[in-house]
């Protein structure tokens, strides 16, 4: 693959068929959860799939992924040979033709096995022949990429390509789309190819000496280069976004969390009021977004939408949204929507989970949000709730249900603030104005000398307040 097959090929993909690796550990209803989610993962990049194959195998490291009947049923959905071309014919050592004998032999075995236990229907032969792209639910290694390309003859993509493709084209904000860039040249770089000219070397170093660069390793160090220059660049912004995040920080902050299409943005939007992008595809939004809980309550609430997680998501691209996810390690409190829905919830909330602890937001408070329980039967929302008592179940369809989750915000931060009437002198000026904006005012209550108000609000706050009304009077 090379860099402009990277960013090009998606434009001439019309159809795909999905591969699918049962390892020992992984169950028939685990393999179809995680195909279905990748089939909305290629339908999120606008391509159709066509069709799968499936296989189960010990490991999903050989070296075509798939034993050698199920890479010739590959082929014929794409035309291929169903055969690995030899890269480069030269002479091997006794050890390493004893290996590729076993290996083949270990292919031949598990493939025998598998066509006499397969869970998997044959596909009628005038159906197939129709796929331009192959895409397998798991990460390939580069020489795996190489030899399923070179069986099937079309271009093949693994589950982390696919993501990273889908948060190239969603990416809006210059650090999203620095992060996503940093991501793909990361995942792209030890998968290059030579592309032509074979092995050929440009001149050597200072005075033409040496053997110089072949025109792969040119092309690697170019990337690492550019990777350096973009890390740099998504340095200062974060300088940026720290600024702005410290000036936020007397705020009380709210974040959702959760896996991908759960419905985050859908309540971001009835919470706030604000138009944040809402689709029903994976991965709709990648760039955070921070807005004021609406009708604004005092003390304000800052609600902030972050990226949505998946299972087998990329270590890089979770690294590269680190400064995404520093909203929630930053948070007062995390909403953990999930999309109740689902039958899958349950892992869902795992993956959330541990994406969280790799950024170290494990310790900051949370509150379960089962969502969509209006496609949800009255028997299944009481199993649910003896199952996740302390959980909120909303559909941000319900105007009554976002009441309901704003009352249960306030109720939470309020829990931790006391009630006191401060008394203002009317020769104090602005302390009113700044009250009503930062605390919340009970009631009040006037006479000759000033008001009285009774708010409510944390110790902190509430001495902050006694001192400037102090130092404004004197």
């Amino acid at each position: 693959m090379s860099i402009s097959d990277a960013n090009t090929f998606a434009d001439k993909i019309k159809s795909a068929v999905l591969v699918g690796i049962q390892l020992p550990q992984v169950t028939t209803s685990e393999l179809e959860s995680s195909l279905q989610e990748l089939s909305r993962l290629v339908t999120t990049l606008g391509y159709k799939v066509v069709g799968r194959v499936t296989q189960k195998r010990s490991t999903d490291r050989s070296l075509a992924v798939l034993g050698d009947g199920k890479l010739m049923e590959l082929a014929e959905w794409t035309g291929g040979s169903g055969k690995i071309a030899k890269l480069v014919d030269r002479k091997k050592s006794k050890a390493a033709l004893k290996w590729d004998e076993e290996k083949l032999q270990e292919d031949e075995e598990e493939d025998e096995v598998e066509n006499h236990d397969s869970d998997t229907t044959p596909v009628e032969s005038q159906n197939k022949k129709s796929a331009q792209i192959v895409i397998v639910d798991t990460e390939l290694s580069p020489s795996q990429l190489r030899n399923l390309e070179s069986a099937t003859g079309v271009t093949v993509l693994d589950r982390t390509g696919v993501i990273i493709e889908i948060f190239s084209r969603h990416a809006n904000t210059k650090a999203a789309r620095l992060q996503v860039e940093i991501a793909r040249l990361t995942y792209v770089a030890p998968r290059l190819r030579e592309t032509g000219g074979g092995e050929d070397r440009g001149g050597g170093g200072v005075g033409g000496k040496g053997s110089g660069e072949t025109s792969l390793e040119l092309d690697k160090r170019k990337i690492r280069d550019r990777i350096k220059e973009l890390k740099n660049e998504l340095a200062a912004i974060g300088n940026e976004h720290l600024q702005r995040r410290n000036r936020r920080e007397q705020e009380i902050s709210v974040a959702l969390v959760g896996y991908t299409n759960a419905g985050k943005s859908s309540l971001m939007r009835a919470m706030t009021g604000s138009e944040v992008l809402v689709a029903d595809k994976l991965f709709a939004t990648l760039d955070t977004t921070v807005r004021p809980i609406y009708p604004e309550t005092r003390p304000k609430i800052l609600l902030s939408d972050t990226v949505g997680f998946i299972k087998k998501l990329p270590h890089d691209l979770v690294a590269s949204f680190k400064s995404t996810l520093d909203e929630a390690l930053n948070a007062s409190l995390l909403l953990f929507v999930v999309d109740g829905s689902d039958a899958s919830f349950r892992s869902q909330l795992e993956v959330t989970q541990n994406v969280l602890s790799e950024v170290g937001a494990t310790d900051v408070p949370r509150l379960l949000i089962l969502n969509k329980q209006d496609c949800l039967s009255s028997e299944k929302i009481i199993e649910l709730q003896n199952e996740f008592p302390e959980a909120l179940f909303i559909s941000t369809r319900n105007p009554s249900d976002i009441k309901k989750l704003r009352e249960k915000i306030l109720s939470y931060f309020e829990s931790d603030m006391t009630d006191e009437d401060i008394f203002i002198p009317y020769t104090v000026k602005g302390i009113i104005g700044e009250l009503r904006a930062k605390v919340r005012v009970l009631s009040e209550s006037y006479d000759e000398k000033g008001v009285t108000l009774k708010v409510r609000a944390v110790s902190e706050k509430l001495e902050q307040i006694k001192k400037k009304i102090l130092t404004s009077g004197k």
